[in-house]
């Protein structure tokens, strides 16, 4: 058992070295004589305040959508009644570095549509400090985009097309491209992309006797996006311009019968989303010294409408309009103390007006300002690092309905952090942490009126009342060469905002409402382990006299979560995820997922009858062409096993739902090569990151 032990150790190390070093999670490249060495991508890493999944070169994740691909990432749960969650913890949703602003349905339609062989690599950060908007709540995923700007002209190209048949054939196809360059005076990047997504879903609210609604829906949804950026170099300094548009058409015939009634219905549903951001970087002759300015504003309009097939009659018409702005400065700088201390400090406001519309009046008018500041400490002394940081944070929420005006909320908080980490030997770690946050109530959930479905016998509702969430977040986690990790998490929430299926009359609702206590206990453990143990033994392993890239391995993740919530008396979930990866001959990689869970536990107020997201996943991937272009054939839910079923507690209501989850696909990654032999890749220009040490999301 001890040389089990030891040989896990070395064994991630090999892993590591595999990978290769990466500074802060991107890639480096070093010119000698023309020719460009780049080093090789981890596909996962494990830091001490997030975990880092690579989609670029994995291709069992990059093929398909990013929801799709966001569904494999061990630990991550995603659910029709609950949302998106990581460990337990609800996720603030980023896409390079600002947030998306976007939730509920609209969230899931866009990350569905967006292909995932257009994301560089996601980011889950679940220990942010003080440096992190409060508002963050339990964590935050970044989604990024972006790839490296290169010296002189570069273009990628990425395909993709899915196929299932269900009641019928269904098909799904992207494409997008990616042109980007440099001369002296500036760099500029330009990507764009559809997406095509025919998709079905059989739907089911029951009680212990009657079925109160059946329903299909058969969707198809039409997705484009564009995003560029500029930067412009100035001596030391640097000034950076991003514009994003997405812009989605989706219909919906959904056939619904229950008791005593039968529809046939009709949804649209469009959605634009603008975003730009300026940021502007100073840098000083300390090259520790930084100070950092950005000035974004994100603007959404959604629109929409259900109508009956027969009638023609009108059953919903609803839209929202959404403006969001804020700035934001960073500084930080180093010093002598203790061995190494950087401090950080930094201010923020920002501004959210959002108005809900139903038959054309607005029923709801809301404002939310805040303001912020923060300083932090990080220190190293021998083998300790520490974090000690605070934030403080004011926020004036008010509005009105059609009827009645909101209660105001004026309140200002004080927001903690700390962490202590020890560092065994290089890479191998134990860290600890707490962190204080808040969680203002969505858009989505207060919104009064229903976008997402209707009939006599189901229906949906915001809350314009929410109150904030206030969580205390502890963490404790060890962590060895990236992939080896076990981690215990437990999460406060007091006031916690939370979707709720309850009996509505004869029929069903979903709601958003304040819950006044809730915690969450996780346990989590990942471990890689390579089958040349098994072939060729422990001592002969021990030599490391192979190439850790070409090498098959299984990663296993265990995760276990138990809610607690008043008047529940139920039980935790297990979690399992297996990937594992097997070189065949002519260095075709062949990638297998597996997901699944227990049954029977409770999930905030819904008891799981069938295994969350249970599906088995095979990718065949190959590199051809100097490996540029890359090819990868898929087949998601070989078994049909994903489905959704929930005992709705405190009723006597059962929902379950079955999507067209098996697929089989093909994506495709071209690089256009470049004749230039000087052609290198400069830092991102679409995402904004800071340099070196600072993580992507600030303030």
């Amino acid at each position: 058992m001890r040389n089990f032990l030891i040989f896990l150790s070395f064994l991630t190390f090999q892993f590591s070295i595999a990978q290769e070093e990466t500074s802060k999670d991107s890639i480096k490249t070093t010119e000698l004589n023309e020719v460009v060495v780049q080093s090789k991508k981890k596909s996962i890493e494990q830091k001490a305040d997030r975990t880092i999944f690579d989609f670029s070169e994995q291709s069992h994740l990059n093929s398909g959508s990013v929801m799709e691909g966001l569904k494999k990432l061990p630990g991550l749960i995603v659910s029709d009644v609950a949302g998106m969650m990581y460990q337990g913890k609800q996720l603030e949703v980023f896409m390079d570095a600002r947030p998306l602003n976007i939730f509920s349905n609209e969230l899931t339609s866009y990350l569905e549509s967006m292909p995932a062989n257009s994301i560089e690599k996601v980011e889950i950060i679940t220990q942010p400090g003080a440096e992190f908007p409060a508002t963050s709540g339990g964590a935050i995923i970044n989604i990024v985009t972006s790839k490296n700007a290169k010296k002189y002209l570069s273009a990628t190209y990425s395909n993709g097309y899915s196929y299932t048949k269900y009641d019928k054939s269904r098909h799904r196809f992207n494409n997008s491209l990616l042109v980007n360059a440099k001369n002296k005076w500036f760099g500029w990047q330009v990507q764009l992309g559809q997406n095509f997504n025919q998709g079905y879903q059989r739907t089911n609210f029951e009680n212990e006797t009657t079925v109160l609604s059946k329903n299909t829906t058969d969707r198809e949804n039409r997705f484009y996006f564009f995003k560029t950026g500029l930067k412009f170099d100035l001596k030391k300094d640097r000034f950076l311009v991003n514009y994003d548009f997405t812009t989605s058409n989706n219909n919906a015939l959904i056939d619904a019968s229950g008791f005593g009634f039968v529809t046939s219905d009709k949804s649209k549903n469009k959605l634009n989303r603008n975003d730009v951001a300026l940021n502007y970087q100073k840098r000083f002759d300390d090259a520790t010294k930084k100070l950092d300015f950005r000035f974004n504003v994100n603007s959404v309009n959604n629109n929409f409408d259900l109508n009956n097939r027969v009638s023609g009659n009108s059953v919903l018409d609803n839209g929202y309009n959404q403006l969001f702005y804020q700035f934001k400065t960073d500084y930080s700088q180093e010093f002598s103390f203790l061995e190494k201390t950087k401090f950080s400090t930094g201010v923020l406001a920002d501004k959210l007006e959002f108005e809900a519309l139903n038959l054309g009046v607005t029923n709801l008018d809301y404002q939310r300002t805040t303001l912020a500041a923060y300083s932090e400490f990080q220190s190293t002394y021998k083998k300790f690092d520490f974090i000690l940081g605070g934030r403080l944070e004011s926020y004036a929420i008010d509005g009105n309905t059609d009827t009645d005006e909101l209660i105001p909320f004026n309140q200002t908080r004080f927001f903690p952090n700390a962490s202590i980490q020890y560092n065994i030997i290089p890479q191998v770690f134990v860290n600890a942490n707490y962190n204080k946050k808040i969680s203002l109530p969505n858009t989505s959930a207060l919104n009064p009126n229903n976008t997402n479905y209707q009939n006599p016998n189901v229906s949906f509702f915001g809350n314009p009342n929410l109150e904030p969430t206030i969580f205390d977040n502890y963490e404790f986690k060890i962590s060895a060469f990236e992939y080896f990790f076990i981690g215990y998490s437990r999460s406060d929430a007091n006031n916690q905002v939370m979707n709720r299926i309850i009996t509505d009359g004869d029929g069903a609702a979903s709601i958003s409402e304040n819950i006044p206590q809730v915690t969450i206990h996780n346990f989590n453990f990942g471990l890689p382990v390579p089958y040349m143990l098994f072939t060729k033994g422990l001592k002969e392993t021990l030599k490391f006299d192979f190439n850790p890239d070409e090498i098959n391995f299984l990663y296993l993740y265990v995760g276990h979560q138990k809610h607690i919530l008043p008047e529940v008396s139920g039980k935790g979930l297990w979690f399992f995820n297996a990937m594992s990866q097997i070189v065949l001959p002519s260095k075709i990689k062949f990638t297998a997922t597996y997901n699944t869970s227990s049954t029977g536990g409770n999930y905030f107020y819904y008891e799981n009858r069938v295994p969350f997201s249970q599906q088995f996943d095979v990718t065949f991937a190959k590199k051809f062409l100097d490996n540029n272009l890359s090819v990868s054939v898929y087949c998601n839910d070989i078994f049909n096993t994903n489905k959704q079923g929930f005992n709705a507690l405190g009723t006597n209501l059962v929902y379950e739902s079955k999507n067209d989850s098996r697929r089989v696909g093909i994506t495709l990654n071209y690089k256009i090569p470049t004749k230039n032999k000087l052609a290198k890749e400069e830092g991102n220009i679409l995402n904004n990151d800071k340099k070196e040490d600072q993580p992507a999301i600030g303030n």
